[in-house]
């Protein structure tokens, strides 16, 4: 595995042009990890999306991979920033935390979980990842945390993004700048990003959790995602069967959402 990481940051490099590009416009790249970010990426290219928005989780899937087929390996997981590619064989399960508030982690606050939910080896899902406008990267929503499970970490971290865009709404309480004056190489251009949110009243929180959650839900029908859990400013929606046992803590305003079936 180790072996494998240290060529792959040399490989995107060289090809990053295409990849800061629109997905439409990357589809001939070449690096095996290059590849995995446009194939988690393309299924979303109805909206804005370049395949950066896939690159933790396809490298984390590319290191997984080092490890599947090994002998006596029953169960890894590479932990790309919170982007996790996972290898479980029959009868292995691995259980992932959730924090509503990405905010939380960044201000290194003493930490308990707000919620954990298991993925078994039954399951397909093989990949978790988290978006959100106090995450790694900008956004152009105002999500707290979307936790997104799919087949492999590509695909939840491609989808993450794009659902925690959908979960948004027009307040004088939320601050945003053009991408390009925060950061001079972003692919973002002069789209604007969330860089602050204040206290939402009650309808406003409900409009923007709805329109991510009608965008999880297109995901979930099309086969493009597993599950996801959807939290801003105390608030939690959550759909997929695929979340298989779910503990979700008591938050304040917490809502209850049924799986799709």
């Amino acid at each position: 595995m180790w072996k494998r990481f240290q060529t792959v940051l040399v490989e995107l490099v060289g090809e990053l042009k295409p990849l800061r590009s629109p997905v439409q416009g990357a589809a001939g790249v070449a690096g095996l990890v290059a590849r995995r970010m446009v194939g988690a990426c393309w299924p979303h290219r109805g909206q804005f999306i370049t395949p950066m928005a896939a690159v933790a989780g396809a490298v984390a899937d590319e290191l997984i991979d080092q490890v599947r087929g090994a002998p006596g390996i029953r169960k890894a997981y590479v932990n790309n920033g919170g982007d996790i590619a996972l290898h479980l064989t029959r009868g292995e399960r691995y259980r992932v935390g959730v924090f509503f508030d990405l905010g939380s982690v960044e201000r290194r606050k003493e930490l308990g979980l707000d919620g954990d939910f298991e993925i078994t080896a039954e399951t397909p899902t093989r990949g978790v990842a988290t978006s959100g406008w106090r995450g790694r990267s900008f956004s152009l929503g105002i999500a707290d945390s979307v936790t997104v499970l799919a087949a492999s970490a590509a695909h939840a971290d491609a989808s993450a993004t794009m659902i925690a865009n959908a979960v948004n709404v027009d307040d004088p309480a939320i601050l945003r700048q053009p991408a390009c004056d925060l950061k001079d190489d972003t692919d973002l251009g002069d789209r604007l990003v969330t860089v602050e949110v204040g206290v939402l009243s009650d309808p406003k929180v409900t409009q923007a959790l709805a329109g991510g959650y009608a965008h999880a839900r297109q995901l979930l029908e099309a086969g493009t995602i597993h599950g996801a859990v959807l939290c801003l400013q105390g608030r939690v929606r959550v759909i997929g069967q695929a979340l298989g046992t779910r503990r979700m803590l008591p938050v304040a305003r917490a809502e209850s959402n049924s799986p799709l079936r």
